[in-house]
């Protein structure tokens, strides 16, 4: 069964913005509330990178290329994390992935969204 779900990606001009959302339908809101989330994305023919965390307790850590343009937020209840990217640029077009991290160290991710930002 599916643990991680993305929604909101798409094609979008140079300085645009797209909003990722990505739910865990599995979870209940405790369990959720208590794992880091985090979106990753794989720009084509290149190796998987992070791009956004937040934690449990709603710390935020951005990569250096996106810091000022992306945010990161969740919203427990909903048992949902969002990515909202603005002035977005060519080379933030990847397959943008949901991971989330239990405490006990299980690992899992989406099936990934296509971001696609053309010039």
């Amino acid at each position: 069964q599916v643990q991680l779900v993305e929604s909101g990606g798409g094609s979008v001009q140079a300085g645009g913005s797209l909003r990722l959302s990505c739910k865990a339908p599995r979870n209940i809101f405790s369990v959720f509330s208590a794992t880091d989330m985090g979106w990753y994305r794989q720009p084509p023919g290149k190796e998987r990178e992070l791009v956004a965390t937040i934690s449990s307790d709603r710390a935020t850590d951005y990569a250096d290329s996106v810091t000022g343009r992306f945010t990161i937020s969740r919203d427990n209840s909903r048992k949902m994390i969002y990515l909202q990217m603005n002035s977005l640029k060519p080379e933030d077009t990847a397959v943008y992935y949901c991971n989330q991290k239990y405490q006990d160290g299980r690992t899992y991710w989406g099936q990934g969204t296509q971001v696609t930002v053309s010039s």
